[in-house]
């Protein structure tokens, strides 16, 4: 039976129960299942096999959630975070059978949060088009952010836990942009993160996005290798632009079809910067359609005098390694209506028919 830590967030570690020295009060809870026992305020946790090679700063992160990071280095730094009984740094990695000492720490009360709701959760779980002991697949609608923040109650991320309460860990593997719709991976073990991550590092995860673009791509345009670097407007919006000062950015264009004053295209990111497809295909003349960042006031009016209401942006397909059975597999996403629905618009105005 899973069990919640003090957060309400589930948690992937054993915990153990103190013996009781004589002489010394006792404050003992003991929480469902008999899985966990504070005594006077102190934490003792038995690291299991999700949580080995994590450091320990990480892994105290995501144990005592709301506690601000500088108080976990604090603890660590004065010695009053044990492993084995001994003195340790943020960056030790810990290992499975490992016994964590953590103590009391005061964690400040958050103002109470909308929760998703039974249809939003509902829309999510159809979603899912991919699901193992190890990871899920989610075709993400447009308009739904991965994770909460910036204003926003929840995200993607916040409604599955909601949808799944006994799930005992659930984290996003990458990020897909709030208007951009499409596969994302979510990790159901720390094991299978690390993994999809390191992946994800080395590049041996293949994505593909298809994208609607203003203008007719040109055929010989395949490749787009601009540095990006990220900045922000004086409203504080983050924004990319191409400039010799950011990042190496690769990605790689192919046209599929083309319409009257557009062209549906794939494109594949061999890097993965913020806006990196989006910037790309501004920086050639051809900006997504719908994009309120990169396209200009004209061309964005332009588009939606033939009804387009989103970013037409897809993440189309994932190749990749499953995680521990190692199979080869390719996982594709249908468009949603909206964007089907733009590009038969296009269809029809092409070829004069209806």
């Amino acid at each position: 039976m899973s069990r919640k830590s003090a957060s309400g967030k589930p948690t992937s570690a054993r915990v153990r129960k103190p013996v009781p020295r004589p002489g010394n009060s006792t404050d003992s809870r003991q929480a469902s299942g008999g899985r966990e026992a504070v005594r006077q305020g102190v934490l003792w946790v038995t690291v299991d096999e999700d949580n080995h090679g994590q450091r320990l700063d990480n892994f105290l992160l995501a144990r005592l959630r709301g506690v601000p990071r500088s108080i976990i280095y604090r603890i660590v730094r004065k010695g009053e975070v044990r492993v084995n009984k001994g003195r340790v740094k943020p960056d030790t990695r810990l290992a499975t059978g490992d016994q964590v000492r953590i103590p009391p720490v005061v964690r400040k009360e958050k103002a109470p949060q909308a929760a998703p709701g039974s249809r939003v959760q509902g829309v999510v779980e159809a979603s899912v088009v991919f699901e193992n002991d190890q990871m899920l697949v989610v075709n993400k609608p447009s308009g739904i952010a991965v994770h909460g923040g910036s204003g926003l109650s929840f995200g993607l991320i916040e409604v599955l836990r909601a949808a799944r309460p006994e799930a005992r860990f659930l984290e996003l593997v990458h990020r897909l942009d709030r208007d951009t719709s499409g596969l994302v991976m979510i990790a159901k073990k720390r094991s299978a993160l690390r993994y999809l991550q390191d992946e994800l590092r080395q590049r041996r995860i293949r994505k593909q996005y298809h994208a609607l673009v203003a203008g007719s791509w040109p055929d010989k345009l395949g490749r787009i290798d601009e540095p990006l670097l990220r900045y922000e407007m004086p409203n504080g919006e983050r924004r990319v632009k191409v400039d010799e000062a950011g990042k190496a950015s690769l990605t790689m264009f192919r046209c599929l079809a083309r319409y009257s004053g557009y062209s549906l295209v794939e494109a594949s990111p061999v890097t993965g910067r913020t806006h990196q497809i989006r910037v790309h295909s501004a920086c050639a003349g051809h900006p997504i359609a719908g994009d309120d960042k990169y396209m200009d006031d004209v061309s964005l009016k332009a588009f939606r005098s033939v009804g387009g209401q989103r970013l037409m942006l897809h993440a189309r397909a994932l190749e990749l390694l499953l995680p521990v059975t190692g199979e080869a597999v390719r996982f594709e996403a249908p468009y949603d209506d909206v964007f089907s629905h733009v590009l038969s618009r296009l269809e029809v105005r092409a070829t004069g028919a209806g």
